[in-house]
């Protein structure tokens, strides 16, 4: 099978497009031929070696895809041979044309979804779902502010924020990101790019804070985050894709009475199997009735898996990015 091969950490330039060996699914796995794959800001970052994980070289990046299944392992009772399925695979080699997913990761891909929408859907989605219910708590009529709310994991958190019913409050850094986040059903938006976002923030919640604010961006946005939350309110860290990974001062969280919830996904599924199947019960139930979907926003073919980095990297993207083989 063809595969991006990652040989050393270093520029996403150095990916290398060859021919490998089929993966062969063990006892409690699956294996896919693979139809589209979600990509990520992290698997930058991965490839580049500057991710929390650094997988041995040489691999193939990649965590998230969609499928047919070709091959189950003994053990894997819950799926047939061709069935439409879509999965995350922690331990990467999603950029190919044929994946294993643990049996217990992978999900039956509704009738309403394509291809190209399941494989945009675990990790971005997912860390919002996390984020939302478990992280947060968020709960009806609470104010959610999304900083990034055009991006994969900010437009979930939107339309998640709306499905739990908080009011939501988009941030973005260009009118045409907002006009995005508008159409996800945001309640209003704060362009910070020509808007002081602490201000913005108060004056939309009259004083008082976002109950709130999920925040894929980090840096100054980050910093002003926690001058614009109520007390009792929960800034979750989510990434950090303005670069700069801020320095908080603790004696705010102290006088103004509000939390940091760091969110990892990945862990998250491994450390509490019990509520990620509650998640993922609850998702597919938004799917299937249409109140949470991905927005693929560009398509690559698997070749072109460095300009669909690049893409991502310069923080052009409306939603999801996905690969096809």
């Amino acid at each position: 099978m063809k595969a991006q091969v990652c040989r050393n950490f270093g520029s996403i330039e150095n990916l290398n497009y060859l021919d490998t060996p089929d993966p062969t699914p063990k006892n409690d796995e699956i294996l896919i031929k693979v139809r589209a794959i979600g990509v990520n800001f992290a698997d930058s970052l991965l490839i580049q070696g500057k991710y929390q994980a650094s997988p041995p070289l040489p691999f193939v990046p990649g965590t998230e895809a969609s499928g047919e299944i070709i091959a189950l392992g003994t053990n894997c009772k819950k799926y047939k041979v061709g069935d439409r399925v879509y999965g995350y695979n922690q331990a990467f080699g999603a950029f190919a044309e044929k994946v294993v997913f643990k049996e217990k990761i992978v999900s039956r891909l509704p009738e309403n979804l394509s291809f190209d929408e399941g494989a945009a859907l675990l990790a971005a989605t997912g860390t919002a779902h996390h984020a939302l219910r478990q992280k947060a708590n968020l709960k009806e009529n609470e104010t959610l502010v999304v900083l990034g709310a055009a991006g994969g994991t900010g437009s979930a958190a939107v339309q998640i924020g709306k499905a739990i019913g908080a009011r939501v409050i988009a941030a973005c850094s260009s009118d045409s990101k907002l006009d995005f986040a508008k159409s996800l059903g945001a309640d209003e938006c704060i362009n910070y790019s020509n808007e002081d976002l602490r201000t913005s923030i108060r004056n939309l919640t009259n004083g008082k804070g976002a109950d709130v604010i999920y925040d894929t961006i980090g840096g100054d946005a980050f910093d002003a985050s926690t001058r614009a939350i109520t007390w009792n309110g929960r800034l979750l860290v989510v990434g950090f894709a303005s670069g700069r990974i801020p320095q908080f001062p603790v004696n705010l969280a102290l006088v103004k009475g509000f939390s940091i919830v760091g969110v990892f996904w990945g862990t998250f599924i491994e450390a509490e199997p019990e509520l990620y199947e509650n998640n993922r019960i609850e998702l597919q139930q938004w799917l299937a009735n249409d109140i949470v979907k991905p927005k693929v926003n560009q398509r690559f073919h698997l070749e072109n898996c460095v300009d669909a980095l690049k893409y991502i990297s310069n923080r052009k993207v409306l939603g999801k990015v996905v690969l096809n083989p």
